[in-house]
Parts: C-alpha cells; structure tokens; sequence
C-alpha cells in the first residue's frame, strides 16, 4: 500500500511489492455462541405463554430457530408474509441485500405463529406487522419490533431459562443450523434456508464438531 500512494504520487516508477502476496486468514469456525436443541427447547418451553407478549415471544423465538432468520428479517416480517401454499404453510423473508426467499413452516413454528396471531387478533389484518412492539400498558401496538428489540427480548428471556449470557439473534440461526446438520441434514439445504451465497459461510454457523473435539480431548488422560 505504501508502494501504491509512492507510485500514484509519481515518486517512484512502480510498486516492486506488487507480487507479493500475503497469507490468507482463513475463518473456519463462527464466534456465533449456540445452543443445543435441549438448550433450546428449554428455552422456548420456559416462556410463560398466558400473555399475549410470551406468545411473541416464543413465536418469535421459535420463528428464527426454525427458519435461521436474522433478526432484521423477523421485524420486516407482515401477517401476510404467513401463507398457506398447497398444504403447507410457508413464511416469506426479507433478508439482508434485497433476498426474498420462501421457507416452508416448521410444525412446531406452525403452532407457535398460530397461537400468537390468534392471541393477537391479526389474522386479517395482512398488511399489518407481524411481530409488534408493547406500550406502557403492555398492549400490542401496530409498530413493528425492532431488531434492538427482539435482541434485548432474547436476552431477557435467556437470563429467565437460565441460558449463557452470550445469547444473541445470530444465535437462534446458528443453533437451528447446528440441529438440522446433526439431524442428517446437509450443508446445501442449510445453506439454501439459511439464503447464503456459498456453503463456506453457512459452515460457519455448524457445531457439530465440538462434540466430536470434546471427546478427543476427554481421551488425554493426565
């Protein structure tokens, strides 16, 4: 780079760094922190679901697990982004960059999404956002959750189901990755759900592996 600003300001003829080229940094494993299915169930199945905030809650919980959205993609979500095609219902995200992809419902999202838009009363209201924020009165408005929102939203409920406290957003998309890979399923249909551009970076997001080093480990015997 400095060979480059002594070139364009024509104090030397050419850059004699120019073939050089450096070491990559390869990144083959995520930061993303992730839970376990069982972690996971016990936090869905922590949220006291006799409000219409802890259907919301476990709607939007289960929603992200189920369909590896980010956080971005679940606040832009309207009633009408749920739809039934055919037989099987279908949700329809906005992701980062414009991509709008289809994902079929998971049964279990199914049941969370149903439960909350009738708890809500929103069923006809289409146009309308789909996860809503609270007033002062713990009321549903008609704004949208934002994604600041929904992060303090699962950090408050992580806290709750007594889940490290790294939890975040990206969480829910690596943990749902994470249990479809150890489920059989492969890295091309994650990476299609999960709307990624190539394989490498829904690998990220995979920790099937840790098991696998943890018992490598266990065998030092000291």
């Amino acid at each position: 780079m400095l060979f480059d600003w002594l070139v364009i300001g024509q104090i030397v003829p050419m850059n004699p760094a120019a073939s050089v080229r450096g070491p990559k940094y390869v990144v083959k494993v995520g930061k993303t922190p992730v839970l376990t299915p069982d972690q996971a169930r016990e936090l869905l199945d922590s949220i006291d679901v006799s409000s219409i905030i802890g259907l919301r809650d476990q709607a939007i919980i289960g929603f992200m697990c189920y369909t590896f959205a980010r956080a971005t993609a679940t606040a832009a979500m309207k009633v009408k982004h749920y739809f039934e095609s055919g037989k099987r219902w279908r949700f329809l995200l906005h992701e980062k960059g414009g991509k709008r992809h289809e994902v079929p419902a998971h049964h279990n999202a199914e049941v969370y999404v149903d439960a909350y838009i009738a708890g809500a009363g929103i069923g006809d209201q289409k146009d309308s956002p789909l996860f809503r924020s609270v007033d002062r009165y713990r009321e549903l408005t008609d704004r949208p959750m934002t994604r600041h929102d929904i992060l303090r939203m699962i950090k408050r409920r992580a806290k709750h189901a007594g889940i490290p406290s790294s939890t975040c957003c990206h969480t829910m998309r690596a943990t749902g990755i994470t249990a479809l890979l150890l489920n059989g399923g492969t890295i091309e249909n994650a990476q299609v759900i999960a709307a990624h551009e190539s394989p490498r970076t829904t690998k990220l997001y995979d920790r099937t592996g840790d098991e696998i080093t943890l018992d490598e480990v266990e065998r030092i015997a000291i």
